[in-house]
């Protein structure tokens, strides 16, 4: 393989499994490719152990480290990181911060609570996985990409214009609970003034 295909460290979108519920091996399994870092919140240790997958911290309470210290061993050389408050996304997000990731996938986070990441948008580049969908913010008001025909969420405050465009077509969207768009093939264009969100069905509902 030519060394153009190594990922420099860091650099690979990192891993952080908070709730599983939903998802099974073959969804996560991606992206795994390029061995990112792997955090993930204590409830769900043992499922992600039993797919196999490969665990560099584990964000988890005193207690649980307590009770779960033979994981440092058997699951060698992942460490604990501790967490107060069930404060398991903040944490976990503070930490690939600090330790010069650029990016992450976040697995089992409620896409209605996702405006709270905002403020994380300067310092990661982030996608939100939340079945049957992934989200992904689109931070410079215009986003482009060629679909070969799907259904969109377009998620945003209450009240945010989106525009929509496909096919030399224009539409303004004015963003309610759950808004969906249908686009056909081809190119298509959405543009706001103001930070938004995507939302794509990676599985079958």
């Amino acid at each position: 393989m030519s060394s153009h295909h190594f990922v420099k460290e860091q650099q690979e979108p990192a891993l952080l499994i908070l709730d599983t519920n939903g998802f099974g091996y073959e969804t996560i399994a991606p992206l795994l490719e390029w061995s990112p870092t792997v955090l993930v919140a204590q409830e769900e240790v043992h499922t992600v152990i039993s797919w196999g997958i490969k665990i560099d911290c584990i964000l988890a309470t005193m207690d649980f480290q307590k009770e779960n210290y033979h994981l440092l061993e058997e699951q060698y050389p992942v460490k604990f990181l501790g967490i107060d408050n069930d404060e398991f996304l903040e944490n976990g997000l503070q930490y690939l911060i600090a330790t010069k990731h650029s990016a992450v996938n976040i697995i089992g986070f409620d896409h209605q609570h996702i405006f709270d990441l905002e403020e994380k948008l300067s310092f990661l580049d982030l996608v939100v996985w939340y079945p049957p969908m992934r989200y992904f913010p689109i931070k410079n008001g215009v986003f482009k990409k060629w679909f070969s025909s799907a259904t969109l969420q377009l998620h945003a405050p209450e009240g945010t214009f989106i525009e929509v465009q496909e096919d030399g077509e224009s539409h303004i969207h004015r963003i309610s609970h759950a808004t969906f768009v249908e686009v056909g093939e081809g190119t298509t264009v959405l543009k706001s003034d103001k930070v938004f969100w995507v939302g794509e069905f990676v599985m079958e509902v």
